[in-house]
């Protein structure tokens, strides 16, 4: 049964008037925020026909006093026991060894990248968080973030001119100031809104598990949602690029065991690179 989640990139993340429209508060240095893209992934291809996802920079971490050696203990540990629960790889080690300064620059090119379009800028956030969590990058090194622009498909040079503009500040700051006015405490937050203006959104502070997410989908939606089938794995591998085992086991109901034996049938013909890393396994797809 074909995917029609897959039939192209406008039908993927088509954000032309949707019932749904989802904020998720994040930030760029949350390994939670991180380790809630497999369940992400899964709602997008089950259920993206009825949501669009707005992406809202919370700086909450930004507040934290990060400039002492103590507090950076502290978050490596916190990266740690994230990446040992959820299985989505972030080393912790980052934080003795080169220390993110701060999210702001990384928060402003996010911005800058959505100048580009929604699409854009989710691509570029997840070519952040990959350099950030798998490869242990300083992402408030802007040649870093330029490598992730590239990386993301992005016009590099029109990336550059729209970070040293003016929009890209004043619209980590509407974030901010919309983070405030809906009250947002913790990362990650998901609010759920219905076209209906009049209605209060239902907000979901944390991780919860999948089941969570779709039975809120379905209690603000008027009519019961259809589920796509996902995709064939491979289909799925050469859209995605970048992929954690975890990411698939969610997406298709496997055991991690399950996932890679059928990768490394893919790995013996030579479709997927593996990628180790400090817990679980990534894996690239290798393009003909």
């Amino acid at each position: 049964m074909s995917n029609p989640w897959f039939t192209s990139k406008q039908q993927v993340y088509n954000y032309d008037k949707k019932p749904l429209e989802i904020y998720m508060f994040i930030d760029p240095l949350c390994p939670e925020c991180w380790a809630l893209e497999p369940i992400l992934k899964k709602l997008h291809i089950e259920y993206g026909r009825y949501f669009s996802i707005k992406h809202v920079l919370s700086g909450r971490i930004a507040n934290l006093n990060v400039s002492k050696k103590k507090n950076y203990e502290v978050i490596a540990e916190l990266w740690e026991k994230t990446a040992s629960r959820s299985g989505m790889s972030c080393d912790g080690s980052l934080w003795l060894e080169n220390p993110v300064a701060s999210p702001y620059i990384a928060s402003v090119a996010i911005k800058a990248a959505e100048l580009q379009g929604r699409r854009a800028g989710m691509r570029f956030l997840r070519k952040v968080q990959e350099k950030l969590f798998i490869d242990k990058q300083n992402i408030s090194h802007f040649d870093v973030l330029k490598s992730c622009a590239k990386s993301a498909g992005l016009d590099v040079e029109e990336f550059i001119s729209d970070f040293h503009s003016e929009s890209s500040a004043k619209a980590f700051q509407c974030d901010l100031k919309i983070t405030t006015e809906m009250e947002v405490q913790e990362i990650p937050t998901l609010v759920f809104f219905n076209e209906n203006a009049e209605d209060e959104g239902i907000k979901i502070t944390g991780s919860y598990s999948y089941e969570v997410y779709v039975q809120i989908l379905e209690e603000m939606l008027s009519e019961q949602p259809v589920k796509n089938p996902p995709p064939p794995l491979e289909t799925f591998l050469k859209y995605f690029k970048l992929v954690a085992s975890k990411e698939i086991a969610v997406v298709y109901n496997m055991s991690i065991s399950q996932v890679e034996r059928e990768m490394k049938k893919l790995l013996l013909l030579q479709k997927v690179e593996q990628l180790p890393a400090k817990y679980g396994t990534f894996w690239r797809y290798v393009e003909d």
